[in-house]
């Protein structure tokens, strides 16, 4: 069964920096691709990044020049980096897989304070 486990998540003021980490249980060139979701209170699950198999990576309009997505294939992990915070972008960061199914992390909480 799939595994992802995210960690990284924390308080921050505006401004500041952090980075998610998402690793798996198996090798992560099982998936066509990963990503970062994340959902406020109150409003739906929304699409931050996502990084596929050959390397593209696609970025939510909100974060387009603040977040990177990465991945270290030998630790099967896949990262967010998030620069320049803003208080819009707290809420709950899920970790997603991908084959034929999509596969779903715990989530971390991201609050970031103004």
């Amino acid at each position: 069964q799939e595994r992802l486990v995210e960690s990284g998540g924390g308080l921050v003021q505006t401004g500041g920096s952090l980075t998610l980490s998402c690793a798996t249980s198996g090798s992560i060139f099982r998936y066509s691709a990963m990503g970062w979701y994340r959902q406020a209170p109150g409003k739906q699950r929304e699409l931050v990044a996502t990084l596929t198999s050959g390397g593209s990576t696609n970025y939510g309009d909100s974060v387009k020049g603040r977040f990177t997505i990465s991945r270290d294939n030998a630790k099967n992990t896949v990262y967010l980096q998030m620069n320049s915070l803003k208080p819009e972008d707290t809420g709950v960061y899920y970790c997603n897989a991908r084959t034929a199914l999509y596969y779903w992390g715990q989530g971390t909480q991201v609050t970031v304070s103004s």
